[in-house]
């Protein structure tokens, strides 16, 4: 928004010097310097940033079946964010906790599922061993720059549809909705799904997200480093049947 607002200015200034020179009797036509700052007004109008809307995967799961709640304690989401080059050498990554969530076996198979991210609980792994800059960033990606935590203390994955994958590493597909700081988005990932002895078991693939999809635009000085609009998540899952 900044940066419209300094256009807007350069566009009041040349109007008003122009303006300025057709009183010193310079040829130029105030009908048309005046016509040449409304279309920039128009400009500046036309350039703001589209507010974000919702978009969700209509829910083809049911609750019928055997219920089972997420092990907390040993569930995770594992994240990793990059500056300019996505690399190692240019990452942060760390771990964000469940705060709950529940899985639904129908027949002996994933059926539906749906899970809250404790955004509070959000830590980086890289810097554990410098608290000051653990604490500096931990705070930063808290703060309203990043996932504005105090306002939208949690996030979750609400599947809406599962499908084997006949194909690759991952022997399962899961469809669902991922809402971040209240904004909703279709979200797929590959998943490898065991259902054993009273425990579902759910490890996705690695997969990128554009945080800028769900409202978290920051952008860092270019002499600092550029971050990265993607993402990488991770969903860990560990869930035992409910007695």
């Amino acid at each position: 928004m900044r940066k419209y607002s300094n256009y807007l200015l350069i566009i009041v200034g040349v109007v008003l010097l122009a303006d300025n020179l057709y009183d010193n009797q310079f040829q130029i036509d105030r009908e048309n310097v005046w016509r040449a700052f409304i279309l920039g007004m128009a400009v500046v109008s036309c350039g703001k940033d589209k507010p974000l809307t919702s978009v969700s995967n209509e829910v083809a799961t049911t609750t019928e079946g055997t219920s089972f709640q997420v092990d907390t304690l040993n569930s995770k989401i594992e994240w990793k964010g990059f500056k300019v080059l996505k690399s190692d050498n240019t990452s942060h990554f760390g771990t964000i906790k469940f705060e709950s969530g529940d899985v639904t076996v129908k027949d002996g198979k994933l059926e539906s599922g749906k899970f809250v991210a404790d955004l509070n609980s959000l830590t980086s792994v890289d810097l554990k061993d410098d608290v000051e800059q653990l604490n500096k960033l931990n705070g930063h990606l808290k703060s309203g720059d990043f996932f504005e935590v105090e306002k939208f203390p949690t996030a979750s994955y609400e599947i809406t549809k599962v499908s084997e994958n006949a194909n690759g590493d991952y022997n399962t597909l899961l469809e669902g909705n991922l809402t971040i700081k209240g904004i909703t988005k279709p979200a797929q990932f590959n998943a490898n799904v065991t259902v054993n002895n009273g425990e579902v078991s759910i490890a996705t693939e690695p997969k990128d997200i554009n945080r800028e999809d769900f409202g978290v635009k920051f952008q860092m000085p270019v002499a600092n480093g550029v971050i990265k609009n993607e993402v990488n998540l991770q969903i860990l899952i560990k869930a035992l049947e409910k007695k």
